[in-house]
């Protein structure tokens, strides 16, 4: 399998990390990939029409993406417990806890563009305020639940581990720890994990 990724994404980086933490990621050719906006990687676009990494291509399959749908089909090739619950309400909740940190990714990455990349003189203050407030909401509700996540690392803590690390990569300034002390002591003991030292943003 080959993988186009950029160690910048957090979204790349939920798919390095399930790869990890179900064992394929040595099966796994990992491609350094260079993406923007504004800029198609001509590359990528043979591979993926949305020109967007996370971007796997499967021998005898084809390609897959985004970054849910290849964490989902990872998990269904290894033999260990399952990071994608099979059915009822335990598999209802961890897609709802990846939506969650995939929405606060959402918006991140949103205000990171139009901080970065968009002309200063374009910038539009309103959008990243509102952009900021999901970010706070989303984090309030993962504080909330994260004391009953207990020492689970499934699909939900992944991509909510991968929220965390991100906002500490691109928004160092924001202290997301103080107003939330919960997730804070949680983060602090999954950032050891293998998985999640090897696939630190840069």
């Amino acid at each position: 399998m080959r993988l186009w990724y950029n160690p910048a994404s957090p979204f790349a980086r939920k798919v390095r990390i399930v790869a990890r933490e179900t064992g394929l990621a040595e099966g796994i050719d990992e491609v350094n990939t260079v993406v923007s906006p504004v800029k198609p990687n001509a590359e990528l676009a043979r591979e993926n029409p949305l020109i967007k990494i996370p971007t796997l291509a499967v021998p005898g399959e084809g390609t897959l993406y985004d970054s849910a749908v290849i964490c989902e089909y990872l998990d269904s090739l290894h033999p260990g417990a399952p990071l994608f619950p099979g059915a009822g309400a335990e598999r209802w909740r961890a897609l709802r806890l990846q939506a969650l940190g995939d929405g606060i990714l959402d918006a991140a990455v949103l205000m990171r563009y139009e901080g970065v990349v968009r002309p200063e003189a374009l910038r539009w203050g309103d959008w990243i305020s509102g952009q900021l407030e999901k970010i706070r909401g989303g984090l309030s509700a993962l504080d909330r639940e994260c004391a009953g996540w207990g020492d689970r690392f499934a699909i939900g803590q992944i991509t909510a581990a991968c929220v965390l690390g991100y906002l500490d990569f691109r928004f160092a300034e924001q202290d997301w720890r103080a107003p939330h002390p919960a997730l804070a002591q949680w983060y602090a003991g999954v950032a050891q994990r293998p998985s999640m030292k090897a696939t630190l943003p840069q």
